[in-house]
Order: structure tokens, then C-alpha cells, then sequence
């Protein structure tokens, strides 16, 4: 009996002023999302394998909830918005020359090790741009996403914005396997100049491009950290890269939103289907991303619609928990009311409780009855923090 009385390890219940501040969030977020243009579109809590399979290039089979179904088909709890709004796009948008705005909202899975309290149970919101490989559009998914910060109550915040072609570019020219791809990538993401150092002198690579290498670790920063990283590399696809970013800067410049965002190119995402430019965003209050997103040119031709694409996807419970502990979390109080009423009573309380909801305002009654002391009653008010109580008694 009281082991069903808790969750298992990685979820939680989220309940009473909590919840109400979470849902709260939400609505503004999916506002300013919607302002944009973005559609709603929902995609099932549950797919087939193959859309979250290795080959996809989102997070490892091992971190995946899987289960069968009767006719024994391998299904995913889905993990990442991204493939499953690919796979949805590809079915029902694509196929004219028009881009395709969606946004969504609801829960992700993810099976990790619960390090340092980590939920495995995430709320994420987002939204994906598709058919638009201009760099309007990746500076209109910045844009959108500082603003859904602002939005949240944010005051300090910053969007870290890298390129994964800076990076894939250099390794192919080296000419790495995919497990020293892997192995570097995991390094130069802890900032390991060390180690890269070790892995690429153990390479034949020449010497310019294994200094590039190391100095990717330590690439980040404002926009005269792109000068240097031009300054390492005659590669065409990687200045390639580093071109794309200060476009994108120069337009964020056009939205006001420049000094929100800063560079960095040795910031590299797990999920390998990013193509282009990759971006996070980072509060004081929590350890982890409250945003992330990019650029995935080739993820749709999975699902057999060809399409360049970027979006990108909120982490609500982290926002909240960022909010809360900067004490910048909004009260969700303001517009509640309470009537302690008796029974002599009860039909003006009912008709005031239904005056003020009419009014928009969200009324609870409380009956001072046998058993419940008036004192009782406004004490649980102030305990709910309720700060309209009207007595009829």
C-alpha cells in the first residue's frame, strides 16, 4: 500500500499553486508562438520505433521507453517532438512551395539516468518552421524563442547559438570514423581541450586542422568569436557555417532581440539530425537547457518529403523551475475569490459565486458547517493564498 502511494523515480506530481503557475506558462508561451503564424498540431504520445530509430538520429535506443503491441509492433513513448511532427508534416502539409508553421504542446519521454533529479517526464512546447531554408527563418526561430522568454517572466537570460556544419565540415575533412566523430563530440562539448588534444594527435591530421580542433572548445562568446574561427579554417563548408551566423546575427538586429544571443561553436547536440545552426537557451536556477532547437535540412526526406527545416522546443518544467527560484514566477492568485457562506445563506452565496465567474472571476465556496469552524475556513483561505474572501455568514 505504500509503494502505489508514490511515483516512480523521474516523474512527479505537480499540483495546487504549482500547477496553476505551470498552466498559467503555458498559455503565454502558446501565445506568443501562435503570434507568429505557428498552427497547432498534436501528434501521438505513442509511435513506431522506426520514427525514433537510430537512423533518424535522435536520442539512443536505450533511452527509449519501448513496448509491444498485439500484433507485436515495437512502439515508442515519443521522446523528441521533432520526428514525430516530421513524420506528421510529411503526411498532411507537404508538397507545394509554401512553409509550413506548426507548434505543439504536450509530454516527452526520455529513460535517462535521473542524475542530479532529472525527470524523465518533460511538458516541452515548441514549434517547427518547414520548407524555409532561408536565413529569415532561422532568425525568426531566434527571435520567436527570446520572446517566448521574455514572455515566461525572464529578465537574464541568453540564447547560445552554434552551426553544426562548423564541426562536421572540419571532421570530414580529417577524415574521421563515426566513432572518433562521437568521442570528439562528447569532448569539445565538456570543453575538454585536453582530451581533443589527445584523440586528434593520435589521428593523422595535419597541424592546422588539429589546432582547429582544439580551439573549438574554447570558441564561444560575442560576435568577434566568429572572426576567429574564420581565421582557422580554409574550409569552404565550415565558413560556409560562420557566414550563416553573422547573416543571422544582422537579422536578429532587425527584431531587436541581438543582444540576447551569443556564440558558440564548440556547443554540439546529441541529436544528430541538425544540420545547420544550433541553439540554447540558459537562465540562472537550473543546469539545463529551458530551450533548444535547430536546423534538420534532411530529417523529413525520412518520410519521404524532402524539406529544410528548423525549429525548436521549450522545456516548461525547467522554465518553471528557473522562474521560481529567480522568485519571478507569476502568482496565478490574483483573479481568485473565495465565499465562506452557512447554510441560512446558501442561495446568496450561489448566485454571488455565479455573478463573479460571469464576471471571469474563478470563485470557490466554502460552507462553515458542523465540523468546520469559520476560524478553519479562513485560515485554509490564507493558506491558498487567496486574497478575496467574502463572508456571508
Amino acid at each position: 500500500m505504500q509503494k502505489i502511494l508514490h511515483t516512480p523515480e523521474g516523474v512527479r506530481d505537480i499540483y495546487s499553486r504549482e500547477c496553476e503557475r505551470k498552466l498559467a506558462l503555458q498559455d503565454r508561451l502558446h501565445a506568443v508562438i501562435r503570434s507568429y503564424g505557428y498552427r497547432d498540431i498534436e501528434t501521438p504520445t505513442f509511435e513506431f520505433f522506426d520514427v525514433f530509430s537510430k537512423e533518424i538520429g535522435t536520442i539512443p535506443s536505450t533511452e527509449l521507453y519501448k513496448f509491444f503491441d498485439r500484433e507485436g509492433n515495437t512502439l515508442v513513448l515519443r521522446p523528441d517532438f521533432t520526428p514525430a511532427v516530421a513524420r506528421a508534416a510529411s503526411k498532411y502539409f507537404l508538397g507545394g512551395n509554401m512553409p509550413v508553421r506548426l507548434t505543439y504542446l504536450g509530454q516527452a519521454f526520455v529513460n535517462n539516468s535521473s542524475y542530479q533529479g532529472r525527470l524523465k517526464e518533460t511538458t516541452q512546447i515548441g514549434g517547427e518552421l518547414m520548407g524555409e531554408d532561408s536565413v529569415d527563418a532561422d532568425a525568426e526561430i531566434v527571435a520567436l524563442a527570446v520572446q517566448m522568454m521574455q514572455a515566461s517572466g525572464l529578465e537574464e537570460f541568453q540564447i547560445t547559438l552554434g552551426h553544426a556544419g562548423f564541426f562536421h565540415a572540419l571532421a570530414k575533412e580529417a577524415g574521421f570514423d563515426a566513432q572518433v566523430v562521437a568521442q570528439l563530440k562528447e569532448l569539445i562539448t565538456s570543453k575538454n581541450t585536453f582530451g581533443v588534444d589527445k584523440l586528434v594527435s593520435g589521428q593523422a591530421v595535419s597541424e592546422s586542422l588539429a589546432k582547429a580542433f582544439a580551439e573549438l572548445t574554447g570558441l564561444f562568446g560575442t560576435e568577434e568569436m566568429l572572426a576567429r574561427a574564420e581565421a582557422l579554417t580554409d574550409n569552404p563548408q565550415a565558413l560556409a557555417a560562420v557566414s550563416r551566423l553573422r547573416a543571422i546575427r544582422e537579422t536578429l538586429k532587425v527584431y531587436g532581440v541581438e543582444k540576447y544571443v551569443s556564440f558558440d561553436l564548440g556547443m554540439l547536440s546529441r541529436y544528430m539530425y541538425y544540420t545547420g545552426i544550433i541553439f540554447r537557451g540558459y537562465t540562472y536556477g537550473t543546469g539545463d537547457a529551458v530551450i533548444k532547437g535547430g536546423r534538420y535540412d534532411d530529417l523529413l526526406g525520412y518520410f519521404g518529403q524532402k524539406a529544410p527545416s528548423v525549429g525548436f522546443v521549450v522545456v516548461v518544467d525547467q522554465l518553471l523551475s528557473a522562474l521560481s527560484r529567480q522568485k519571478t514566477a507569476q502568482d496565478t492568485a490574483a483573479n481568485r475569490c473565495m465565499i465562506l457562506y452557512d447554510e441560512a445563506h446558501q442561495a446568496e452565496a450561489v448566485q454571488r459565486a455565479s455573478s463573479l465567474r460571469n464576471a471571469g472571476k474563478n470563485v470557490e465556496l466554502v460552507q462553515v458547517a458542523q465540523g468546520r469552524t469559520a476560524r478553519e475556513c479562513w485560515a485554509y483561505a490564507e493558506a491558498e493564498g487567496c486574497p478575496d474572501v467574502i463572508e456571508l455568514l
